[in-house]
């Protein structure tokens, strides 16, 4: 009864400690934000929603219809922030908003990906983590590494392939 109660124990005792010290380790591959930046977002966009990849979104306005699809053309404005509040990149004339194809990599990944679960007429205020824009490069000298950026993103239209 003792030989087989011995590896039972072990069993515990390896499962336990794999908790503790992995536990961490786990938590930073679903977060995309570091820590810092987490509680700077939670502290300043409490009603933010987080999707599967780890962009956050608040949805300002909501807009109506299908979402975009790979391949479609959509226009939008925007504004380009830091989590400072320090305005990057912006592109706000109606006249001539800004446009590229969905899923074609002519944007970052996470606009990319975000786009596809807007409507049209939505704004939104978009935090993407680092990791899903510039990255550890950064991309030099608007934007440093491994910076996580806030969009507002207005979606004006939508052009089907």
């Amino acid at each position: 009864m003792e030989i087989t109660a011995m590896p039972a124990f072990i069993i515990r005792i390896c499962l336990l400690v794999l908790v503790t010290f992995t536990g961490p380790v786990l938590r930073a591959q679903r977060e995309k934000l570091s820590d810092e930046d987490l509680e700077f977002v939670e502290k300043n966009f409490p009603a933010a929603q987080k999707t599967s990849t780890g962009i956050r979104y608040v949805i300002q306005v909501e807009g109506k219809g299908d979402c975009p699809q790979p391949g479609d053309i959509v226009a939008l404005i925007y504004a380009g922030r830091f989590l400072n509040g320090t305005l990057f990149d912006q592109h706000i004339d109606r006249e001539h908003p800004f446009q590229f194809r969905v899923g074609r990599n002519q944007v970052i990944e996470g606009w990319d990906q975000f786009m596809q679960q807007m409507k049209k007429g939505e704004r939104c205020v978009v935090i993407i983590p680092a990791e899903l824009a510039y990255g550890m490069r950064g991309s030099p000298p608007r934007i440093p590494r491994d910076t996580t950026l806030v969009f507002l993103i207005e979606l004006l239209d939508i052009k089907r392939k």
